[in-house]
């Protein structure tokens, strides 16, 4: 997706807010760092509180390795960012995570559910949602009928209950009460009645992030958030992922943004050629040799969060 052209509403979207939230943000960003304090820095290293662990899980197409992964863990209450060069298996390991792909073996779970015969759609239901580097939007509906649809067990959903309104009326309203209340919180309400459809790619992802904590999600998975979304709104998305973790959520990214993944995450896990190659801190993953070596390849010698303007995969 192309880089957004940066209109009035957006530039007004970007207005700074950081002095109102900097001050839980940075209790809650302490929190989470001092529980990932003690943990080794080593890949599949356990965590105090892991909310998704995953065992042996691979992905092969035909003769080649997408994913092999022996161990994972995510600490929850914290942002946990997944990086790694192109074609590593970041993106097929979220879609394996999620429910959208089957492995070929492997376990995982999520605060405690057993996840490897259930569909994506159960998995959120549980509160793990995820987002896609193209967003899903539903162009030919409005900014709000996109919002409601992600709200779960409507009980208008089911034909029996549409005939009799009086089932469903009263969820229908606390339905589009909280969306109105995410949209404002987005900065989209201005945008309420529009289609999804003329959205920027940038507000597009704000929308899907929107739109997925309608499910009032514990884990919330971003597949490159910042993918095609200009400077002008990068640091509102920075800010509102933040935001996921003072609300109590959890938050595992796939990113190439390397300055942002510097500013926002906990935690790092560094994938190449499908398996888990490194863990640690942002400050642990830029003096570490095996990241270097495969994530930088013919850069050596320069910083892993310098001039970094790799693209997506």
């Amino acid at each position: 997706m192309a880089g957004d052209e940066a209109g009035p509403t957006e530039l007004t979207a970007a207005a700074p807010v950081a002095a109102v939230v900097e001050p839980p943000r940075r209790a809650s960003a302490d929190a989470a760092r001092a529980a990932l304090a003690a943990v080794p820095r080593e890949p599949g290293a356990p965590k105090p509180d892991p909310i998704l662990v995953a065992d042996g899980v691979s992905r092969r197409y035909g003769g080649v390795v997408a994913v092999d992964v022996e161990h994972l863990e995510v600490q929850r209450g914290s942002i946990t960012a997944l990086i790694g060069p192109n074609g590593a298996g970041k993106t097929t390991l979220f879609n394996l995570l999620s429910g959208f792909e089957r492995p070929d073996r492997g376990t995982w779970s999520f605060d405690g559910h057993a996840l490897e015969r259930v569909p994506a759609h159960k998995a959120a239901a549980y509160g793990m949602v995820r987002t896609f580097q193209l967003t899903k939007s539903l162009t030919k509906l409005t900014v709000i009928e996109n919002m409601k649809l992600g709200a779960t067990a409507q009980r208008g959903e089911h034909w029996w209950n549409g005939l009799l309104p009086f089932l469903w009326r009263t969820q229908e309203r606390e339905i589009e009460a909280q969306a109105d209340a995410l949209l404002a919180q987005f900065r989209l309400e201005h945008m309420r009645s529009e289609y999804a459809g003329t959205l920027s790619g940038g507000q597009r992802k704000l929308l899907e992030m929107a739109r997925a904590l309608m499910t009032n999600p514990r884990l919330v998975m971003l597949d490159e958030p910042m993918a095609g979304v200009n400077p002008a709104l990068k640091q509102v998305l920075n800010d509102h992922i933040k935001d996921l973790r003072e609300r109590g959520m959890t938050v595992l990214f796939v990113e190439h943004d390397m300055d942002m993944v510097h500013d926002v995450s906990d935690w790092v896990v560094v994938m190449a050629e499908g398996r888990i190659i490194a863990e640690g801190t942002p400050d642990d993953i830029v003096g570490n040799e095996a990241v270097i070596d495969a994530y930088l390849g013919a850069h050596q010698g320069k910083s892993l969060f310098e001039d970094d303007e790799e693209g997506a995969p």
